[in-house]
């Protein structure tokens, strides 16, 4: 997709988007106004975003291992660490929004696709100790540079496995009942997002929330997402134009929501 047709996708998203007087559901309506529009600051929210005004000023070149789509504006294996952090660190308001999103449900266990330098997993393991993150990298040198994020701030609940995608979630997913909470934040394909959906579908139950990144990047995850939305499992879900919340509470309509954020 082009830049330009990206641009002009989500200024549609803008003027098609509803607010929290187009949800019919009193849980989603109070789930949109008190944790997804939530601005209050929290302490934490300082520290993290330091670790990112740090990695936005260094200068320091690391050889990449893509397995996933790619970046769209740097194809070179080799990118300076601040390059990396301007073009594919999530703005804080969405770190954020994962942060509220963790505090709200407890889970006991995060899984995350796609550790990147690590800012995003900060936001995720930053509401409790208990909660463990386990987040999965597949470059081992971006992985190197995200563990010392995390030594840097001193999160003891993060487990950083360097592997890929396609190697660590069928022999995960066979040592656990269950999963809690998953953010899909890696490659950014329409075939590959839907395999590790269904992968992990089995395993969702009531209280499950997965969360996918950069749901309109490409034609082909947005057509991922259309799929996700349409399993037979899925309640309701919402559309942020960058981030997708996939609901699989019973007690839900099957609705799909288009929300400004």
């Amino acid at each position: 997709m082009s830049q330009l047709k990206f641009i002009a996708k989500y200024a549609k998203y803008r003027f098609n988007s509803g607010n929290a007087h187009d949800i019919h559901s009193p849980y989603l309506f109070e789930f949109y106004n008190n944790i997804i529009s939530d601005e209050s600051p929290f302490y934490v929210y300082e520290d993290i975003e330091s670790i990112r005004a740090k990695l936005l000023l260094t200068e320091m070149e690391i050889s990449i291992e893509d397995h996933g789509a790619g970046s769209r504006v740097n194809s070179s294996t080799n990118r300076k660490i601040k390059d990396i952090a301007k073009n594919t660190l999530k703005a804080p308001k969405y770190g954020q929004l994962l942060f509220r999103l963790v505090n709200h449900f407890k889970p006991k266990t995060i899984v995350e696709l796609g550790t990147s330098l690590g800012v995003t997993t900060l936001y995720l393991a930053a509401p409790s100790k208990k909660t463990k993150v386990i987040t999965i990298e597949g470059c081992p040198n971006t992985a190197k540079v995200a563990q010392i994020n995390f030594d840097k701030i001193g999160f003891n609940n993060v487990e950083l496995v360097n592997s890929t995608f396609d190697k660590f979630l069928p022999n995960y997913l066979k040592t656990v009942k269950e999963l809690d909470f998953v953010f899909f934040d890696g490659n950014h394909q329409k075939e590959a997002t839907i395999n590790y959906f269904n992968w992990c579908v089995g395993k969702a139950n009531n209280e499950t929330l997965f969360v996918f990144d950069d749901i309109h990047w490409s034609v082909g995850m947005t057509e991922a997402w259309e799929v996700i939305k349409a399993h037979s499992k899925v309640t309701s879900t919402i559309d942020l134009f960058f981030v997708g919340i996939v609901f699989f509470n019973k007690d839900l309509s099957k609705e799909d929501f288009t929300l400004k954020f």
